[in-house]
C-alpha cells in the first residue's frame, strides 16, 4: 500500500510543481489541474478501499433496508462507467429488461458498489476496443421476496485458473505491474466478495487468460409492495436553491473553510465561519432568532467537537435551539458516525471531501428550499 498511496501522491506534488515553473502557460496549468485531479480521485478511492476493507474484516459494516428504484440504481452505475468506457474505446452494454420487480428494499448504496466495481474492473482490465455486456435479470420470486442476478462479461485480459483460487484475497494481483499499468490495489473484489457475502448473495467467476472474464452475481431483495408512496414522498425535480441564507459554519480546517465558503458563497450563500465547537456555540447563543438558517458542523474539532457543540446547541433555551438545521460535515462517515451524529441532534451527515451538488441538496431540503409533492 506504501507504493500504492505514495504514487498518486508523488503525482500531485510534480504537477504543482510543474504549475509553479509555467505560471504563463494557460494550457499547461489546466492540464496540470486535470492531472491532479485525477490523481487526488484515485487517492481517495485508495483510502476508501482500504477502510472499506477493514470495516468488512471487523464485521462492523451494516447492511441497510430502505426502499429503492432497481433501474435509478443501475443508472447511476452507468453515469459513472460510461465515461471510463467510453475514455478506453469500449463498447457498454446494459439489458435490464428480464428484471420484473425493479422496486425493491435493500442496500441500494452496497449493490451500487458492486456493480461499479464489476463493471470498473471489466472496462479497466480489457482492451481498447473491447467489450464489457451487463446482463439483469430476475431469476427468482418467493414469499416477498425476490433474486436478481448480474452479469457482468468482458473481453478482456482474463485470468489463469490458478489465479482465481485467490481472486478474493486482499491485495492479491495476478502480475506484479498490474498496479502500475491499472492503477488497482487488489482491493476491489475482496470488498465486493464481503459485501455480497453480507447481503446474502452468491458470487461466481469464469474466467480465460486472452479471452475474458465473466462474473455472476445473484442477490436477494425484497419486493416493494407499496413503491407510489415513497416516489410522492421523494420524488423531486427541483433545483436547489440557497440564495438568501445565513450559514453558520464551524470548521477548524482554513482550506476546508476556504473551500466550503467558496462554495456557498457562489450559491448565493452568507457565510460566518468560527474555528471549533466552542466559538460555533458562543456564536449561535449570541444570534438573534432566525439569525441563522442553517449550522454546517465539523465533527472534529478542537476545544469543542461538533457532537458536544450540537448536544449544547439544542439543550440550550435559545429560541431557535431545538429546530435549526445542523449539518454534519466529517471524514468519518461510516454508518455508525452517522448514527452518532443524528443521536446527538444533527439532521444530516455528509461526507468529505465535499459534494458541491449534495451540499447544496442537504441545505436546501433543511431549509424548506425544496418543494416536496404532498403524498
Amino acid at each position: 500500500m506504501s507504493h500504492d498511496i505514495r504514487t498518486p501522491i508523488n503525482g500531485i506534488l510534480g504537477m504543482l510543481t510543474i504549475a509553479e515553473d509555467q505560471q504563463s502557460d494557460k494550457e499547461v496549468q489546466a492540464e496540470c489541474r486535470r492531472k491532479i485531479k485525477v490523481a487526488a480521485g484515485h487517492l481517495l478511492s485508495l483510502v476508501n478501499d482500504v477502510l472499506d476493507i477493514s470495516k468488512l474484516e471487523s464485521d462492523t459494516v451494516p447492511i441497510s433496508r430502505e426502499p429503492f428504484r432497481l433501474e435509478d440504481v443501475l443508472e447511476s452505475c452507468m453515469n459513472i462507467v460510461v465515461p471510463q468506457a467510453e475514455e478506453k474505446g469500449i463498447s457498454l452494454n446494459m439489458d435490464s429488461h428480464s428484471a420484473e420487480h425493479g422496486d425493491l428494499v435493500g442496500s441500494a448504496l452496497h449493490l451500487r458498489q458492486i456493480l461499479i466495481n464489476l463493471i470498473s474492473n471489466a472496462i479497466k482490465y480489457n482492451h481498447a476496443g473491447g467489450r464489457v455486456d451487463v446482463l439483469v435479470e430476475q431469476v427468482s420470486e418467493q414469499n416477498s421476496a425476490a433474486v436478481i442476478r448480474f452479469v457482468v462479461k468482458d473481453t478482456g485480459i482474463g485470468m489463469s485458473h490458478e489465479f482465481l483460487q485467490h481472486l478474493y484475497e486482499p491485495f492479491m494481483q495476478e502480475n506484479s505491474g498490474a498496479r502500475t499499468e491499472y492503477k488497482g490495489t487488489g482491493l476491489g473484489m475482496a470488498i465486493t466478495k464481503k459485501l455480497i457475502d453480507r447481503m446474502d448473495g452468491t458470487i461466481a467467476v469464469e474466467s480465460e487468460r486472452g479471452v475474458g472474464t465473466t462474473f455472476t452475481v445473484e442477490l436477494p431483495f425484497e419486493i416493494d409492495r407499496y413503491p407510489e408512496c415513497r416516489r410522492d414522498s421523494t420524488e423531486n425535480d427541483d433545483r436547489p436553491d440557497i440564495s438568501g441564507t445565513k450559514i453558520l459554519l464551524a470548521e477548524d480546517n482554513s482550506m476546508n473553510q476556504e473551500i466550503a465558503k467558496y462554495m456557498l458563497e457562489s450559491a448565493g450563500a452568507e457565510v460566518v465561519i468560527v474555528q471549533n465547537g466552542k466559538e460555533a456555540l458562543d456564536r449561535f447563543m449570541q444570534s438573534d432568532k432566525n439569525e441563522f438558517d442553517c449550522i454546517l458542523m465539523d465533527v472534529m474539532m478542537p476545544e469543542m467537537d461538533g457532537i458536544e457543540a450540537t448536544k449544547s446547541i439544542r439543550a440550550s433555551e435559545h429560541p431557535d435551539g431545538k429546530h435549526i438545521p445542523i449539518i454534519a460535515l466529517s471524514a468519518n462517515a461510516f454508518a455508525e458516525d452517522v448514527e452518532k451524529g443524528k443521536a446527538a441532534g444533527m439532521n444530516d451527515y455528509l461526507a468529505k471531501p465535499l459534494d458541491m451538488e449534495l451540499l447544496l441538496k442537504a441545505i436546501a431540503g433543511a431549509v424548506g428550499r425544496v418543494c416536496r409533492t404532498n403524498s
